[in-house]
């Protein structure tokens, strides 16, 4: 073979490898340089998430005031820096306020082929808003009191909130995803709860449809974030079910599409102690098992349960891909978690309970 030849050869050969290596190295920039910034930052903020030796300062506030004043130094103060009282009202809606801009946050900072998912998941709150005072008002109740100050569409659930009627609330909705499941609530083809339902089964099936248009790593984690939450609104359903005594046929319309576990086998069983047992042979099983006696009396137990394992599995996946989306998924998760202490501090001051009683009481939240 001619010198020529050989050159050539070699030469196509080391510009076949210097493009391999190029766009290798060019995939691997794509998918983990985005993440450094914000997940450097979340990992700063999750330094600041309140411990719990913490908590159980709190729980020694004995008033509000001394409540609020205590979280002067921690990220929830520009929050709560406008308080006009210190009620219990009050320091909730703040605290609410502080969780929404940790959705917003993870919005603005993150890469723009995924901080769309954590809108959709600021989403949920327009369906627990709009359920809330649509119950409210069936019920004749002000639904003002039941309105949590997050979600895209706030203004308009305040709106509902201060409809005259329920046919003014079918304006209000108009050109929304929730003006038809509206419609037929109204037409009495649905009642109330079912009209709850068909929300959260639009609302998961709309982040289920974004996880799985992601690909690799990202809709790993994201699917298996989105089935988990539904995983979790499932079984909820179909144990208060059982506990309540409901047939299968009753309970199988309220359980949202999407889950990760065959529930029916659950919903032909007895009894709560049953569906249990029953749950015990599914993946959940070594979740609920150290917990089952204390499940059968109180399923709050469980929904704490099963909100750690979300937690434990985001965190195994943070480790497993260190730059991804796992990262500000469980940040948000514990960032709940800590809202949800805080609110039922506040509450317990506010009810005059003593600090052991409250430390005691807010330890089992979730």
């Amino acid at each position: 073979m001619e010198a020529g030849a050989v050159s050539g050869i070699l030469d196509t050969t080391l510009a076949l490898v210097f493009t391999w290596v190029g766009y290798k190295t060019s995939m691997i920039i794509y998918k983990y340089t985005p993440y450094s910034y914000p997940n450097a930052r979340i990992k700063a903020m999750e330094a600041k998430l309140l411990t719990e030796q913490r908590f159980n300062e709190l729980a020694e506030s004995r008033t509000l005031q001394n409540f609020v004043v205590s979280l002067e130094d921690t990220p929830y103060r520009d929050y709560l820096a406008d308080l006009q009282s210190y009620d219990v009202e009050s320091i909730e809606r703040a605290l609410e306020k502080a969780l929404a801009g940790t959705y917003e946050l993870m919005a603005k900072i993150l890469p723009k082929r995924v901080n769309p998912f954590f809108r959709l998941l600021l989403e949920e709150w327009d369906v627990r808003n709009i359920t809330s005072v649509v119950k409210a008002k069936l019920a004749g109740e002000p639904a003002t009191d039941y309105v949590v100050e997050i979600g895209p569409m706030l203004q308009k659930v305040k709106a509902m909130a201060e409809a005259k009627s329920m046919e003014e609330i079918l304006v209000i909705l108009e050109g929304t995803p929730y003006e038809e499941p509206y419609q037929k609530l109204l037409l009495g083809e649905i009642d109330a709860r079912a009209f709850e339902t068909e929300l959260y089964k639009m609302h998961y099936g709309k982040l289920l449809d974004y996880a799985l248009s992601k690909k690799d790593e990202e809709r790993t984690i994201l699917e298996e974030f989105i089935r988990l939450r539904i995983d979790k609104l499932n079984i909820l359903t179909a144990l208060r079910g059982k506990a309540a005594r409901l047939s299968a046929e009753e309970i199988r319309p309220m359980l949202i599409p999407g889950g990760s576990v065959k529930l029916d086998p659950l919903l032909h069983v007895e009894d709560l102690s049953m569906a249990l047992a029953e749950l015990d042979s599914t993946k959940y099983g070594p979740v609920i098992r150290d917990v089952r006696e204390e499940v059968e009396k109180d399923l709050g137990v469980l929904e704490r349960v099963l909100e750690e394992h979300i937690i434990e599995r985001m965190n195994e996946l943070n480790r497993f891909y260190p730059l991804s989306v796992a990262t500000p998924l469980g940040y948000v998760l514990q960032k709940e978690r800590e809202v949800r202490k805080l609110r039922a501090i506040a509450k317990l001051i506010s009810d005059g309970l003593p600090p052991e009683r409250i430390k005691e009481l807010a330890g089992d939240v979730a």
